[in-house]
């Protein structure tokens, strides 16, 4: 299928139905569709050849979502850029990547104006909410699809065809553009529809709470194609997010690990929100703390749902669904908690070594993956693409094992592995331990340079609210539970940690101030 059929098994199977809501609006899937198909339409007219890429800049918005749908319907190609980003960051994947096509919310046009004589590039410029006359050039939404049919245009799509070309988040240098197909999204949209099921009579309702231009666009689609609907939340704020939840009666959403510690915090919370609706809470793009999970289930109900996967292979590597995070009938141990589940159906995972030879089931090494949800590759980087894809096995550089019963554990990302006094120390093990802590919100361990030990394991520690614990306490708990080779040489405590726009903790960033005059490990 190609990526727009997703939407369009929606919009035949229910054309009336609520296809997004936002702001007390309900847009249906006729009313979307033929938005879509006018945009689509107007696209074609201008003899932009496929896999052009077009990208748009705004917040979390139906009618913006809807210009990624027509960029699809065109078979053209969705470039993603965060509305939380820096400008010079938009700016930098807008040039790079060949950016020809900008829709973009007025309320961007100020920043947008300053760039516009830095992306010469870019063709055709469109406000999807008014007009901005700031922009040379730019056209209002409306008047470009004036006279525009709402019929599907007839365009021929080769399933290797380019259609997102995604930013990495890149720990070094420049981030790489990563090219994901018809093919390897519509691989994501089965696992994740045979990894959520529904039945017959049932209509999801997914709520969009991340940014739609990252992965809860995506999560959306799914949702869509059963002819659900979408609930689309404007404001970061968790108040807003935790009344949608019972106003729409949401059936599933993505968080990520983060935005789940805040939420549990706040007192009451089983009894201040009617959590019953929701079948699948997913959590993901960062590892979560096996202690927290663990209160999760029990303060929101067994609904949680852990997922693996990366830009190169679309959220989509293993899950573990809600029914697995139980044992006959209680919360399962932590060995089962602590693995992102087993790999899905239409791929084939396995863990290799440095000789790129599969290891036997325990052994510990590098999670490599081949099928249909390989991305195609880097974007004008033939040679970043052939160190990463080698016999057709994509390394993600993610380190980890199988278990005896086929659960995938990540034991760390390769390039954080602190090396201290010729051991290997891997940061998660210790941030699960510290994770444990009640008085911890979140925290991050990298290796910092050390005289004696090449690298030393040092915690950055992020407390609750009106907490407090010593950094001798942290380090005293981690020496219990892990030996003192692991423990952390020093602990500093930070008001909050630096995050990526869906709420990654940014290593790098804590990395750079101790390496920066190094040349190493940033």
């Amino acid at each position: 299928m190609a990526i727009i059929d997703f939407f369009d098994r929606g919009w035949r199977s229910n054309p009336q139905g609520s296809a997004y809501i936002q702001d007390e609006r309900e847009y249906s899937f006729t009313e979307v569709g033929e938005l879509s198909c006018r945009i689509a339409n107007a696209l074609l007219a201008t003899d932009l050849p496929k896999e052009t890429k077009g990208a748009v800049w705004a917040a979390n918005d139906v009618t913006a979502w809807t210009c990624t749908l027509g960029l699809w319907r065109a078979n053209m190609c969705w470039l993603p850029v965060g509305a939380r980003n820096s400008a010079d960051d938009n700016h930098y994947v807008l040039d790079a990547f060949d950016c020809e096509v900008l829709f973009f919310q007025k309320y961007f046009a100020p920043v947008i104006a300053e760039l516009q004589p830095r992306l010469p590039k870019i063709r055709h410029w469109i406000c999807v909410d008014g007009s901005a006359p700031e922009i040379i050039g730019s056209h209002s939404l409306q008047d470009w699809i004036s006279g525009q049919a709402v019929s599907k245009p007839n365009v021929a799509v080769d399933m290797d065809d380019v259609v997102m070309l995604s930013s990495t988040g890149g720990t070094t240098g420049k981030p790489k553009g990563v090219m994901n197909t018809h093919r390897s999204l519509q691989t994501f949209c089965a696992h994740f529809m045979i990894g959520c099921p529904y039945g017959a009579e049932e209509k999801p309702v997914n709520l969009a709470a991340a940014p739609m231009t990252h992965t809860a666009g995506l999560l959306s689609l799914p949702a869509t194609a059963r002819g659900g609907s979408v609930a689309v939340v404007t404001s970061p704020d968790p108040a807003v997010l935790l009344a949608a939840i019972s106003k729409h009666r949401v059936t599933e959403l993505f968080l990520p690990p983060t935005v789940i510690y805040r939420l549990l915090d706040v007192p009451g919370l089983q009894h201040k929100v009617d959590f019953s609706s929701l079948k699948y809470l997913m959590y993901g793009a960062a590892p979560m703390s096996v202690e927290k999970l663990k209160q999760a289930i029990e303060v929101i109900g067994p609904v949680m749902m852990g997922g693996y996967g990366q830009t190169e292979c679309p959220a989509s590597i293993a899950y573990l669904p809600p029914d697995e995070h139980l044992r006959n009938g209680r919360i399962a141990d932590d060995a089962r908690l602590s693995s992102v589940g087993r790999p899905n159906a239409l791929i084939h995972c396995e863990i290799l070594d440095d000789d790129n030879q599969i290891l036997a089931q325990g052994e510990t090494g590098e999670i490599c993956v081949r099928g249909d949800l390989l991305m195609k590759g880097y974007y004008k980087a033939p040679d970043k693409t052939a160190e990463t894809i080698i016999d057709g096995w994509l390394h993600t550089g993610d380190i980890g094992h199988i278990d005896t019963e086929g659960y995938l554990h990540i034991t760390d990302r390769k390039k954080d592995m602190i090396i201290s006094g010729g051991f290997n120390v891997f940061p998660s093990e210790v941030e699960q331990v510290i994770w444990g802590h009640p008085a911890v919100q979140d925290c991050a361990v990298i290796g910092v340079p050390d005289a004696v030990w090449g690298e030393a394991v040092k915690a950055v520690v992020e407390l609750n609210a009106g907490q407090t614990i010593s950094a001798d306490e942290l380090i005293a708990l981690c020496k219990q539970k892990l030996g003192s080779v692991k423990a952390p040489k020093t602990v500093d405590f930070i008001d909050t940690l630096p995050r990526s726009p869906i709420g990654k903790v940014l290593k790098k960033d804590l990395r750079e101030k101790y390496w920066q005059n190094i040349g190493k490990k940033i």
